[in-house]
Formats: C-alpha cells, structure tokens, sequence
C-alpha cells in the first residue's frame, strides 16, 4: 500500500479499524487464481503476536474449499467520501486546486485457518451478533430463536480466521490541507450529509491539534 507520510495511521488508529471491521473483503490466492468474498468479522486480539480477524462464510462458496497460497489479505475500510475543491477557501486564493477522495483502510495480512466446527461457529456468530446489537434498545441473541433453526443455520456456515502476520493502514482524511480548507471539507461532507466522513476528518485534526 502507498502510504504517504500525511496519511500513516498510529498504532491507535489500526486498533480502531481492527476493532470495527465491519465487513470486510477476504482475498485469497487459490490454484484458481485470485478470489474474493465480503465478511463480516470480529477482532480477538489474544490469537497469536497480533491478534486475528474472524468470520465465516456459506458452506456453498467455494473459496473455503480452496487452500490459500501463500498469506491471505482481509482489505478493511471505513467511510469513504469525493472531496469537492468548491469546499476549499484557497480556491478563491489561487485555484490551484483539485478533486480528491478521503477513506481510512487496512490491509490484513495473515494466515488463514478454516474452522468446519460447529461449536467454533456458534461462538463466532454469538460474539459478532454481540457487537452489532450492542447499540440496539433491545438487543436481538441468537437464543431468541428456535434451537433447531439455529442448528440448521449454523451447519450452513464455515468459521474462517484470518491469523494476523501484519497491517498496512492508512487515513486520508484532508491531513496535508491547510486548516481553512480542511474546515471547508467537513463543512461540505456536512451539507450533503456524510456525516460519518465528516466526524473522521474532525478527529484527524483533533490529533493534529489542529481543532478542540
């Protein structure tokens, strides 16, 4: 990953990204070539030096199947949002400006072990069931429904763990911009509603001290 000095993201922000992962691409390089699946997954930071990322797929993709060549690569990403120059007072300045984009990524990188356990599984469906309805009034659990159907769909799934080797992120988020044009920035991604966006630039310059 191109990772311009700007843009690297501390130890703290690739914490956060492992921690909300959210869903998530898994490439794997297979005797078929280069395949690809968005998962959903959960962050356990005990497994091995770095921790690992896990989650499963249908039992019906054939990726599982596939043995992986080589590490595996979990691409994460938060809100991405176009940057308008119309955002940017020094536009009026001297027009030297122009579009870009803001995202914050990882690239995960690691050894990928399949998990055809139902036990394994239900534990992994449990945790991340967890942490998606943490923030709902009334949380739904997987013991709200009937034991058998939950039988039946966890048979239809395959635990995959990504066991983490190494992680490249990065957070473009307006950082390099003078402080008049990056509130112009979160000004703009306010007016059309990416509010998301708008809370990641606001705390890139928190750190940069740049805002309170």
């Amino acid at each position: 990953m191109y990772v311009p000095s700007h843009f690297v993201a501390d130890k703290g922000a690739i914490n956060e990204l492992l921690s909300n992962p959210g869903a998530a691409n898994l490439v794997t390089s297979t005797e078929d070539g280069l395949l690809a699946t968005l998962l959903p997954f959960v962050y356990d930071p005990e497994v091995g030096d770095h921790g690992a990322l896990l989650g499963h797929f249908a039992r019906n993709n054939a990726q599982w199947r596939l043995p992986a060549l080589g590490e595996s690569l979990v691409i994460i990403q938060h809100p991405d949002a176009y940057i308008s120059p119309s955002w940017y007072p020094s536009k009026a300045e001297h027009g030297r400006v122009v579009p870009t984009w803001n995202y914050t990524t990882a690239h995960v990188y690691g050894r990928l072990v399949i998990h055809d356990d139902p036990a394994w599984v239900e534990g992994l469906v449990r945790r991340l069931t967890a942490l998606h309805e943490a923030e709902s009034a009334k949380p739904w659990t997987v013991d709200d429904a009937p034991a058998a159907f939950i039988a039946g769909q966890l048979r239809a799934i395959v635990g995959v763990e990504l066991v983490i080797a190494r992680v490249e992120a990065k957070r473009k988020l307006s950082q390099n911009r003078p402080a008049a044009d990056v509130d112009g920035v979160i000004a703009g991604l306010r007016a059309k509603g990416d509010l998301d966006s708008a809370g990641d630039v606001e705390r890139a310059q928190q750190e940069l001290g740049r805002r309170s």
